[in-house]
């Protein structure tokens, strides 16, 4: 039972750690802000996603990058289409959040959310992120 609350509390006690490390130092900790990748049908739904994360505060800044192919294996058939991607910057302790709602509004039976640390990067902008993002 300790063992399962250990790894139940992990995630918030590395969060605790690494905002603390992070107030004392002043400098940024690898990983505490991400990058989420999440494809879109088209324009107007890459849009209408893009805000509704916006309106949540669920991110600092979005981009919103014009058609790219994609093929995929769907349902054992290879698939080719053309596909808007968004690039969402965020604090990673919001990921799980981010997916789950993405998930509750976007128009694919599975949608990829996936997401990748930031190892480093301009300081003032990941600052810029922090303040952006309301912590949990």
């Amino acid at each position: 039972q300790v063992v399962t609350l250990s790894v139940l509390m992990y995630p918030v006690l590395r969060s605790l750690a690494l905002q603390l490390h992070s107030a004392v130092t002043g400098s940024y900790v690898s990983g505490t802000h991400s990058i989420a990748f999440i494809n879109c049908l088209n324009e107007q739904i890459a849009k209408d996603i893009a805000r509704a994360i916006m309106d949540k505060k669920l991110a600092a800044y979005i981009n919103i990058l014009p058609k790219s192919s994609a093929l995929y294996f769907w349902k054992g058939e290879m698939e080719e289409s053309t596909e808007i991607l968004l690039i969402v910057k965020t604090r990673t302790s919001k990921i799980g959040e981010l997916s789950n709602y993405v998930r509750s509004i976007h128009p694919f039976e599975i949608p990829e959310i996936i997401s990748l640390p930031i190892d480093q990067g301009n300081p003032l902008y990941l600052k810029w992120i922090e303040e952006s993002v309301p912590r949990d």
